[in-house]
């Protein structure tokens, strides 16, 4: 893994985009090399050739993570990559047209466009197809031993149980210490030899400090032979937060937030998170504001009833504060004035509801407390007075979550499905308080190309 402003990118993602960077690169030149007849001098002479493959390039891989296709925990097969991908081309094709029509100079001919796409599907379907192989070879993977068989250790079992969950790297072993209760049966080890031994006879790349009680056990002296010898040591709570982006409550300790980095809030990343928020809202409502009066039309002409709807929610550092929404309820959805969570097939729902709530339309009208101060685009999502009051009883750190603004998407919206039960709340925070320690406009700008992905497969749609 490699942090980019706090944020962990797996480094095997960072090198497949560096090469379908090239690849992409490859695909105009040679589309517009089979449309001049291998004579690129004379392409030259009509149109700069470099400019349009770099901007080819660059365009196609932000819809390619747009299209979730550089999601760590992606699960779908080959013909689930093979949807995204044409996606993503598809995307790229429309967006390269625009910018041809609005920057004329750039303007590739229709035949050699049509051309290097075909060669980017081939290049992109073939190093994804590699990758896919590569990937999975257990020689390329990091080594990771555990260290402890208890609670803490078994979690790394119910946390990461799935296949893509583990991709990059293997649990070599869990080590057994005598004075631990074993709740990890399967692939212990010992410790009966010395324990940097024992690491270099398994070519351990990192150790996971993971005992469920470092005062009775901790071989402090060994840990630090095997650090001095280049082998890596990070306690647990780090190594979920690397490996699943979330922090998991079960083991959140407050001597653990005050000693990690992160959470850091200065002058200078709260001007450039407004003014980002600024940019980003403007253009969000020039592209949308035809998709927002369609909308308020269905609305209005299915049952008369008010088009916008306003809802109290608690924002940053517990304020209060009105959001705005399009209404896709009934207007009598809590004639009994009591909050209720929003459940699968809900009868308040109306059928042009269904559908904003589907494509999250019902939420574009949250570009204007974007714009007002009261909400970012993104951050947390912002809840209900009523449930917060009672999430916050309930659930540790809950509150850590309103440090700050709350947003339209979210990294918690990205990474887990729509949810509406205290249990999701839960699950929910857990990343929410990623995003609260390590957030930067680059992770903001990653959220924001991947929740197209949430709209057009309907993720955590109710």
């Amino acid at each position: 893994m490699v942090r980019i402003f706090r944020h962990y990118v797996p480094s095997s993602f960072l090198v497949l985009g560096f090469i379908e960077v090239l690849v992409l690169m490859a695909a105009v030149y040679g589309g517009i090399s089979i449309r001049f007849g291998g004579d690129l001098a004379e392409a030259g002479e009509s149109f700069p050739v470099f400019p349009n493959a770099l901007t080819f390039a660059i365009v196609t891989i932000l819809a390619m993570t747009s299209m979730g296709l550089y999601e760590r925990h992606l699960r779908e097969g080959t013909w689930g990559m093979v949807v995204r991908i044409l996606g993503a081309l598809l995307i790229s094709f429309l967006l390269m047209s625009m910018v041809f029509y609005l920057l004329p100079s750039l303007a590739l001919w229709r035949g050699a466009l049509g051309l290097s796409w075909l060669l980017a599907l081939m290049g992109i379907l073939g190093v994804r197809l590699a990758f896919a192989m590569l990937v999975d070879q257990e020689k390329l993977k990091r080594r990771i031993l555990v260290l402890g068989t208890g609670k803490k250790a078994a979690m790394i079992d119910q946390l990461l149980r799935r296949k893509s969950d583990r991709r990059g790297f293997t649990i070599v072993g869990y080590v057994h210490f005598p004075r631990e209760h074993g709740v990890v049966k399967k692939n212990t080890m010992q410790h009966d030899s010395p324990f940097l031994e024992l690491v270099r006879r398994n070519h351990v790349d990192e150790i996971v400090v993971a005992l469920d009680d470092r005062r009775k056990s901790f071989p402090m002296e060994e840990i630090v032979d095997c650090r001095m010898a280049g082998v890596d040591v990070i306690d647990l709570m780090t190594f979920f937060e690397r490996q699943a982006g979330k922090l998991p409550l079960a083991l959140l300790q407050p001597g653990w937030l005050v000693y990690s980095d992160g959470f850091r809030n200065s002058t200078f990343r709260i001007y450039a998170k407004r003014a980002f928020d600024l940019f980003i809202s403007s253009l969000a409502l020039l592209l949308t504001w035809p998709i927002m009066l369609a909308a308020a039309m269905a609305i209005r002409l299915e049952d008369g009833g008010a088009v916008f709807y306003r809802q109290q929610r608690v924002g940053q550092d517990g304020r209060v504060f009105d959001v705005l929404k399009f209404r896709s309820m009934r207007p009598d959805a809590e004639k009994d004035g009591k909050a209720r969570w929003a459940s699968e097939g809900d009868d308040r729902i109306t059928r042009v509801g269904a559908f904003i709530r589907r494509t999250r339309i019902d939420e574009l009208p949250q570009i204007f407390n974007v714009l007002m101060g009261d909400m970012s685009f993104v951050g947390p999502r912002p809840e209900r007075p009523e449930f917060v009051e009672e999430l916050a009883r309930k659930i540790p750190y809950y509150a850590e979550r309103h440090r700050v603004k709350p947003g339209i998407t979210g990294w918690a919206q990205i990474c887990y499905p729509y949810g509406a039960s205290e249990r999701d709340a839960e699950e929910k925070l857990q990343y929410d308080l990623y995003y609260v320690k390590n957030y930067s406009l680059f992770l903001d700008l990653m959220i924001l190309f991947q929740t197209l992905q949430v709209v057009i497969w309907g993720k955590g749609a109710r």
